[in-house]
């Protein structure tokens, strides 16, 4: 939606003109940056819907583990603390928690509401007889408005207030089982918990949080474990002789991130030495050909690490990838037309 109105409004602010290619070009730092921001915004918004959207799958699947006695451990890499205190900070003290509040879409209303074009622009010639193009102001240095983008920006917002809410994985899952069964470990300082009446409320977390809730689950206390980048670091999850929570660690790797180092790091946390029995890996993944793709390139990065360390390619992703994952060869295109199912068993770490 955003999309198809983005290029109206570029017109309509004329950062971009149908007069010619050198009034397009004098605007060439200022179209760019509006790009810029737009495909910023869109990859994260994508990432955590797509994230949001796999969690009932993940949940439905965490939850046959526990019944059959594995002990579940998920990966993720965002957390959406940064979202979630900019939607408290806008909230009104009388204004009640909802689920709407805690969805990815607040990436898309931020953008509009704040880098969507509906500034008007204006050519300046420079002194070196170029020409850009600068934000138009009134004399009392306001800027001024399109009405036109204005009114663009205002329909689309109003429009994605009423799509339904998707709330991020991580709050799906904790809600699903409640956090008197969940350890998170995560470097969330506060998250939104929901009560046994489906009243949602704000927690805090304390500094020692994350050595409490691992604990938790080594003891057996909880039953299942999330953690992020910021819990991947120097932790074990994994089935050791010394921890009463003896049973074997199911790992999801829900969202492996842009770092194929990271991805490696969280999943040696619940493979170690002296461990009882061996982690199952299973790596989560949607039919949505743009998901393979980053998917792909971690599981590329995975192998290229295997082939530089140990001088096989193997051996960085244990076998958990094959050659057929690999989306970004000439025939990519038409291995995602033909809708090729990446990752779709798991694997056991050997």
């Amino acid at each position: 939606m955003i999309h198809g109105n983005l290029q109206t409004a570029l017109e309509a602010t004329g950062v971009t003109s149908t007069d010619g290619e050198e009034a397009n070009r004098a605007a060439g730092a200022a179209l760019s940056a509006f790009l810029s921001a737009f495909e910023s915004t869109k990859q994260r918004f994508f990432n955590h819907l797509l994230q949001g959207l796999k969690a009932p799958s993940v949940i439905d699947a965490i939850r046959l583990d526990i019944e059959t006695g594995w002990a579940p451990v998920v990966q993720i890499v965002s957390t959406g603390e940064a979202l979630l205190k900019r939607r408290l900070e806008t909230l009104d003290p009388d204004e009640d928690l909802t689920e709407a509040i805690f969805t990815p879409k607040d990436y898309c209303l931020s953008y509009l509401e704040k880098a969507f074009p509906v500034h008007q622009q204006v050519m300046v010639e420079q002194e070196d007889g170029s020409v850009l193009s600068q934000p138009l102001r009134d004399e009392n240095g306001q800027l001024v408005p399109s009405r036109e983008a204005e009114a663009l920006r205002d329909a689309m917002i109003e429009d994605l207030l009423l799509l339904a809410p998707v709330p991020s994985a991580l709050e799906q899952i904790i809600w699903a089982f409640g956090p008197e069964s969940v350890a998170e470990v995560t470097g969330r300082s506060q998250r939104p918990v929901k009560g046994s009446n489906g009243v949602l409320r704000i927690e805090r977390r304390s500094a020692s949080a994350n050595t409490a809730e691992t604990r938790a689950f080594m003891n057996g206390d909880k039953d299942l474990l999330i953690f992020s980048d910021a819990g991947g670091t120097g932790r074990s999850y994994h089935a050791a002789r010394s921890a009463k929570n003896q049973a074997r660690r199911r790992h999801y790797l829900l969202e492996p991130g842009w770092r194929a180092d990271a991805a490696i790091q969280g999943l040696g946390r619940t493979h170690r030495a002296a461990q009882v029995s061996e982690p199952f890996f299973r790596v989560c993944t949607s039919n949505v050909h743009g998901e393979k793709r980053f998917t792909s390139t971690i599981a590329r990065r995975l192998d290229t690490l295997g082939a530089l360390t140990k001088g096989q390619r193997e051996t960085a992703s244990q076998g958990m990838f094959r050659a057929s994952d690999n989306l970004e060869s000439p025939i990519a295109g038409g291995v995602c037309a033909a809708s090729m199912v990446i990752l779709s068993a798991a694997t056991a770490l050997r």
